[in-house]
């Protein structure tokens, strides 16, 4: 199987994006560190254990600091350094502040009175060199990051695929017996093996008669309850998210009239969304929708972004008010919970969002 991996024109393109921010704000220096900002930037791949740093000039050069196990060919960068992050296969935990000091010896220099622009959330004293003062470049890298490439749309497409696989798994495994821990190391197996290597990330729910959470050890499926499965494996770091509710036995009608209503939310998504829509009103009126069904309650958000983290923007939560825009990558998860359903049922599609509308990125059954 074809391994994939992020595109250096789409990174140089995303780059671009960056150096337009950095001009508006004046800042000389761009300096993360979070893993999924330096592999969006450069194509650079970390894993959890280690750690890199990218920076990039208001010029437009990319410079990037990376464990000398992990470089690679084939980044998006005009100079790479290396450091020893495991000397004799010993991971330092100074890693962090190595790979400053590193950096500090090539842009220090060159900072001048200038700013540099820093992710205030996880930027250490490490990356404090004297300068302008610092500006919060993590609001901006978020925003920008909504935008999918065409190569962050495929990363995000096979680990879709991995959730197809794994709910052709469950739907030959649920029966009345199964034990959760038993079908959870399947799913994990049935992903592994559509995505040819390790997953990147896991997730989400795996419990039976429950509206979520982790798999129980000896819990086993009973007749007459709905499995929610909300599955989000990663696939070099870009997460899918999608539900399906599989019943363990014939549905109820009570359990079918659920399902029904869930099921109606996608076309009313499909043919309102597109660009400059607001998600919190959409999630206002879906929610005021599924308040309507006889039998049920719908206490959660209605969906949220995905891309390099589990939960990104747009958000489908009237916490937030944004408004969907092209390249955005979203779930739909609407569900209805009640004891009497044995616990409830949630759907979850996934969407992108182009310039006309949208299109469905998870055209797998939906059935109990």
């Amino acid at each position: 199987m074809e391994t994939m991996v992020l595109d250096q024109a789409a990174c140089r393109t995303r780059q671009a994006r960056l150096l337009e921010v950095m001009r508006e704000q004046d800042v000389a220096w761009v300096v993360v560190q979070r893993h999924e900002n330096v592999q969006w930037l450069t194509g650079q791949r970390l894993p959890w254990s280690m750690s890199g740093l990218a920076a990039l000039a208001a010029d437009g050069r990319m410079v990037l600091v990376v464990p000398e196990s992990c470089r690679s060919e084939g980044v998006a960068a005009d100079e790479v350094i290396d450091y020893a992050a495991q000397p004799l296969c010993t991971m330092r935990n100074d890693q962090l502040a190595a790979a400053a000091d590193v950096l500090r010896d090539v842009v220090a220099p060159r900072i001048g009175a200038g700013r540099v622009g820093l992710e205030f959330s996880v930027a250490t004293r490490h990356l404090d060199w004297p300068a302008g003062a610092p500006y919060d470049i993590e609001p901006q890298l978020y925003r920008l990051r909504r935008r999918k490439e065409p190569d962050e749309l495929a990363l995000i497409r096979r680990a879709i695929a991995a959730t197809e696989a794994m709910y052709a798994r469950a739907r030959e495994m649920i029966e009345p017996g199964i034990d959760e821990l038993t079908l959870f190391n399947a799913l994990q197996t049935a992903a592994v093996e559509s995505c040819g290597e390790m997953l990147s990330g896991t997730g989400n729910d795996y419990q039976c008669g429950s509206p979520g959470g982790a798999p129980r050890a000896g819990r086993r499926a009973e007749a007459g309850e709905l499995y929610i499965l909300d599955l989000g494996p990663a696939y070099r770091g870009y997460f899918a998210d999608n539900a399906r509710t599989i019943a363990v036995t014939q549905p109820t009608d009570m359990q079918f009239e659920a399902w029904r209503r869930v099921t109606s939310v996608f076309p009313v998504i499909e043919s309102s969304v597109r660009p400059g829509v607001s998600a919190r009103q959409l999630f206002e009126q879906i929610r005021d929708e599924l308040a309507a069904a006889p039998l049920g309650t719908f206490p959660h958000h209605l969906g949220h972004g995905i891309g390099l983290f589990p939960h990104e923007a747009p958000h489908l939560n009237d916490f937030w008010d944004d408004t969907f825009e092209v390249g955005d990558v979203f779930t739909v998860e609407p569900g209805l919970y009640d004891p009497a359903l044995r616990a409830g049922l949630r759907i979850e599609n996934d969407y992108v969002v182009t310039e006309s509308g949208v299109e469905c990125l998870t055209r797998f059954p939906l059935d109990l």
